[in-house]
């Protein structure tokens, strides 16, 4: 019995905090915010692991990140549009999301508005978890948390700032040229939506809307 017990223990003290189910395989966190957060990167295996870099508007890592390679570099809002990458919503489609590609179900990248949410309703603390830099960004709604990691991005076949910056992909093109796309960015004191190179290896941090 006493070797059961501290199985059992074992197991509860491994489940992150704040955990309040899954879906698809995945777990999610509820901010009280309009959607859920997953717990950890699109190809991460704990929340403070990088995952995997994707170029905006595709599904499958790569080993260089540059204009060649990226289909979407150049594309004008109307043209992603007409080339079925933006819904009239101007967001990712289903075949261009990396999250609903990867983890199926009803996953998905967040939007720019669904990134400004967690900024406008959650308290940021840099802080170092099990070696990693990053943010703990915790609901000022009902006091759950996640963790994102400084991941950094990769440009070409290099990774980098990671450990500093952290740079995660939305799923909505900039409208004023035809090369960037918005994205959640931060670093030690600063906490913002910015645009960013589509080209770019970048972190995602998937979503969850409840239908």
């Amino acid at each position: 019995y006493l070797i059961m017990a501290l199985a059992c223990m074992a197991l509860v003290s491994c489940k992150p905090d704040g955990v309040d189910g899954k879906h698809h395989g995945h777990e999610y966190v509820d901010l009280g915010l309009s959607v859920k957060w997953a717990t950890c990167n699109l190809g991460a295996s704990s929340s403070d692991d990088y995952g995997h870099y994707f170029a905006w508007g595709e599904t499958t890592t790569k080993e260089s990140y540059s204009e060649e390679n990226c289909p979407t570099f150049e594309l004008s809002y109307s043209q992603l549009q007409s080339q079925g990458y933006i819904d009239d919503k101007g967001n990712l489609t289903e075949e261009y999301d990396a999250a609903t590609s990867n983890w199926g179900g009803d996953w998905r990248m967040p939007t720019k508005v669904e990134q400004e949410e967690l900024l406008d309703n959650c308290t940021w603390s840099w802080v170092t978890q099990n070696g990693v830099n990053g943010y703990k960004v915790t609901s000022k709604v009902n006091g759950n948390s996640i963790y994102l990691p400084a991941a950094g991005s990769r440009d070409g076949s290099l990774l980098f700032s990671d450990g500093y910056i952290g740079q995660y992909w939305s799923s909505s093109p900039l409208e004023t040229n035809h090369y960037g796309a918005f994205m959640l960015y931060f670093y030690s004191d600063v906490q913002r939506m910015d645009g960013s190179y589509r080209v770019l290896g970048q972190s995602v941090r998937p979503v969850l809307e409840e239908k």
